[in-house]
């Protein structure tokens, strides 16, 4: 089974803890070392072992900068990320002891990005009252921050002129350390600092859901059924079901057409005919194991939820593993910690009054119980690496094990591209299923400046209905690619 990260301690001195550290991660491929300023291959292929393994089959394009006023990339980097969402979460935490132990360092960041075009980019902080405590994965996972850093810090870039992607995962990891989210004598140890949001946002789920949930178990074992499956796991509430027919017996199939229409309005690419197809096979040999990459908490987790109920029920998939967050990130990023209360909050709600949520809440906990439901998180899902640069233990435990993964929500499909700016009409399969450890599916609503795989009639058309097409989530994509798994189906 798949399980999360260890927590386990070490008491070695610190050249013990060196030494340890070498060996494992030689045995995770040697994950230190430095690239290129921007190459955003860190650490380099060389060392973690990448370098065999495929890229995307296009030249790579220049990644996203923060320095352009007038982008969504600079005003995140340059205002949003700290006039907004650094000062919310001040405003929701400013009363705990384990936010207020911290402040200091939190109002350090803050100062740090308030000058975000000047301040130079620097290194985490060394744990030097708690390394002894950190377990393997977590010394590794500095390791790798300072690898991830080093070209910019050695560079003397700014929060702006580094990479946006690298400089944004970089703001959440320097918050879990003004918390003192991994040392276990802070008040902050393992505390989530977005809890108040995520827990706002499963609640609010409720009332959305009751009404998605109460047609996931009419859903037959087919192709228009796992494609509606799907819309809902990118539309969410967005769908309209108000022309469900009353019958679940009569009319499903010429139903899920025409809800599926009405909701593929704003897509600007659609592979779903290829999605649905490849999951026929998978139904036929009897369902395969398939991953979610999730993205938010909330009610996207919920229809991520919907998806995989769907996804056992209709034998496409004999497992599914989800794919989480190692530590708080991005304000409503999912950890295990938030799919297991979604799960028990939803089995646990008033069965009078949402029936449905209760059932599939109930059927998920089952799941859940008898492995068929599995959680993995992993540092990986916290870093601003490449994904064509993914870890290679992930790679290969994905490759050899892995038939399909869905990519959900925006930051994800990013890091698929590298973060780069891609002509928006190159393929997907040269860009993403020319190197991704299996075949994959990315559901995607559009929130950042980056994209591939969309006509210029696509284009054109969302740029004559929507100046803020590229940043609003307004519009979307399904994307599927062959990637380089062990399915020959």
């Amino acid at each position: 089974m798949i399980t999360t990260n260890p927590t386990t301690t070490s008491s070695t001195s610190l050249s013990s803890i060196l030494v340890r550290l070498s060996i494992v991660l030689s045995l995770w491929s040697s994950f230190h070392s430095s690239s290129s300023t921007y190459a955003m291959t860190i650490p380099s292929s060389s060392q973690t072992g990448t370098s065999s393994r495929s890229k995307p089959a296009l030249d790579i394009p220049p990644p996203l900068l923060s320095l352009t006023p007038g982008t969504w990339a600079f005003d995140t980097m340059s205002r949003r990320i700290n006039e907004e969402i650094l000062q919310r979460t001040y405003d929701e935490n400013k009363d705990e002891p384990a936010f207020q132990a911290g402040l200091e360092e939190f109002n350090a960041l803050r100062a740090e990005l308030q000058g975000a075009a000047v301040n130079k980019v620097g290194y985490l902080p060394e744990p030097v009252d708690f390394e002894n405590e950190l377990s393997d994965e977590e010394k590794i996972e500095r390791v790798q921050w300072k690898d991830i850093l080093e070209p910019f810090v050695s560079n003397g870039d700014t929060w702006l002129s580094a990479p946006w992607l690298v400089m944004e995962f970089y703001v959440y990891r320097r918050l879990m350390e003004a918390i003192g989210y991994f040392n276990p004598a802070s008040a902050g140890y393992r505390y989530d600092p977005f809890y108040v949001e995520k827990r706002k946002g499963l609640e609010s789920s409720v009332a959305s859901a009751e009404g998605v949930m109460s047609k996931i178990t009419e859903m037959p074992a087919t192709k228009e059924a796992a494609a509606l499956a799907t819309a809902f796991a990118l539309w969410g509430n967005k769908m309209d079901l108000s022309i469900w027919p009353t019958s679940s017996a009569e009319g499903l199939k010429e139903a899920f057409t025409k809800i599926i229409e009405s909701s593929s309005e704003n897509l600007l690419h659609d592979d779903t005919d290829k999605l649905t197809g490849y999951c026929e096979k998978l139904r036929s040999s009897g369902g395969g194991n398939i991953d979610i990459i999730v993205d938010n908490a909330g009610f996207e987790l919920v229809v991520d939820l919907a998806l995989a109920d769907h996804l056992i029920a209709s034998g496409i998939a004999s497992s599914v593993t989800f794919q989480l967050k190692a530590h708080p990130t991005f304000v409503s990023d999912a950890l295990e910690k938030d799919l297991r209360e979604t799960v028990l909050y939803y089995a646990s709600l008033d069965s009078n009054s949402n029936p449905n949520c209760v059932s599939a809440g109930q059927r998920w906990q089952k799941y859940l119980d008898d492995e068929k439901w599995l959680c993995n998180e992993d540092f990986f899902w916290v870093q601003p690496l490449a994904m064509w640069d993914m870890h290679e233990p992930l790679f290969q435990n994905m490759n050899s094990r892995c038939d399909l993964a869905f990519v959900k929500g925006d930051a994800n499909y990013r890091r698929l591209l590298g973060d780069r700016f891609w002509d928006y009409s190159s393929s997907f399969e040269e860009v993403v299923g020319n190197y991704f450890p299996c075949t994959v599916c990315a559901l995607r609503t559009l929130k950042a400046e980056v994209g591939c795989g969309m006509s210029k009639e696509q284009v054109d058309r969302a740029k004559s209905l929507d100046d803020e097409w590229m940043v609003n989530g307004r519009f979307g994509v399904i994307h599927f690619g062959s990637g380089k798994g062990k399915s020959s189906l």
